[in-house]
């Protein structure tokens, strides 16, 4: 059964928000960036096209970019929200800033309705999704590894040449380094990295181009 990836672009961070569905319409909804109505509505329209059983919400991380469309999609699609539990005080902190980013219309997002933890494996429909922790962006970032399709859902980890920003609360160079190095690195690499912000990439092309292997 054919799992499809659809990318929208969000906010003015210009975020990455992916639906991974299948063949029977089910869904899961990463990272909903989703601010102005314009998205909401392009957003709804793309998930009304789905009509299978199951849906699920889930972040991998807990930035303001990344979850600025959580209390819209889970009510439009009747789910909770899975989060890492380190990341439950970033995503409380968002209500108390939306303001100083100019997100002055911010929903608050709900609180997660369950946790997700490494190793684990999500199963929505045909879909298959290892959780993978991958700390340093934020505490409790995660990233959601589709091995038989061959892609991850990355978030704020690794981008084209380049890789999440450590300086805000919470952030670790460190702890990024090691998530990058023996987590995201230990994967195929033909494996398509999709990005919080950017284009998408590959394992191996960061193996060999990307600046964080100089330090």
């Amino acid at each position: 059964m054919a799992v499809t990836v659809q990318s929208f672009t969000f906010n003015a961070f210009q975020e990455n928000t992916f639906v991974v569905s299948d063949d029977e319409g089910n869904v899961m909804v990463f990272d909903p960036g989703c601010y102005e109505r314009f998205e909401e509505e392009e957003l709804k329209a793309y998930l009304s096209e789905k009509q299978g059983k199951i849906r699920r919400l889930y972040n991998t991380h807990a930035h303001i970019d990344h979850v600025l469309g959580n209390a819209f999609v889970s009510n439009l699609i009747g789910t909770g929200l899975g989060l890492h539990e380190l990341d439950v005080a970033t995503l409380q902190r968002v209500h108390q800033s939306a303001h100083l980013y100019g997100f002055e219309g911010y929903v608050p997002s709900p609180e997660p309705t369950f946790f997700v933890s490494h190793n684990e494996l999500l199963q929505v429909g045909a879909m298959e999704a290892q959780v993978l922790f991958t700390p340093g962006h934020s505490p409790g970032h995660v990233v959601y590894y589709f091995e038989k399709e061959g892609f991850v859902i990355n978030g704020d980890v690794l981008f084209r040449g380049s890789f999440g920003r450590t300086d805000l609360p919470g952030g670790n160079i460190e702890d990024l380094k090691n998530s990058i190095y023996n987590v995201l690195f230990s994967l195929p690499d033909d494996t398509v990295v999709y990005c919080g912000h950017g284009p998408s990439t590959t394992i191996g092309q960061e193996k060999k181009t990307n600046y964080i292997l100089q330090f």
